[in-house]
């Protein structure tokens, strides 16, 4: 699920779009999972990263860095490749360990990290309050719209 949300994600948004329609959802909206909303955030912050692109120039090339490393060395001990790396997206509930490294981490999977990630999310987020000219003005378009429609008024 997650690699067709990212590939659609990013053809879409590599063809120009700015929205992503359907974080959280699954099964063509029928339901709708914060564990998916959770995975989904990551996956749009991976594809803005991609969209960002990258530099292409002398440093970046590291020319004069393989040629002195040479052919079939080490290459990741290299400073440049540690000044570079952090230039890579840096996700939060994909892991990057090794098998062994995983299951002894505890071995949860992207889904379970999810869950626990979208639980903390509602126990312990306090959104700031919207500006009292902006809740006044959501109040008065909702009245106005009610007003139009003939409802019964909703809000206080």
């Amino acid at each position: 699920m997650g690699h067709e949300k990212t590939l659609t994600g990013l053809m879409a948004a590599l063809a120009g779009a700015n929205l992503n329609y359907g974080p959280g959802m699954l099964e063509s909206g029928i339901t709708f999972d914060f564990a998916q909303l959770v995975m989904d955030n990551e996956f749009a912050r991976m594809i803005k990263h991609t969209l960002r692109g990258f530099s292409v120039n002398k440093d970046t090339l590291a020319v004069d860095i393989i040629h002195q490393i040479g052919p079939a060395k080490d290459f990741l001990m290299h400073e440049h490749t540690f000044k570079y790396m952090r230039s890579q997206s840096q996700p939060e509930l994909i892991d990057r360990k090794g098998k062994e490294e995983w299951k002894s981490a505890g071995g949860k999977d992207i889904y379970t990290r999810a869950t626990e990630k979208a639980k903390s999310i509602l126990d312990n987020h306090r959104p700031e309050p919207l500006p009292e000219n902006v809740t006044g003005k959501i109040k008065s378009i909702i009245k106005e719209t009610e007003e139009e429609l003939g409802v019964k008024k909703a809000l206080p």
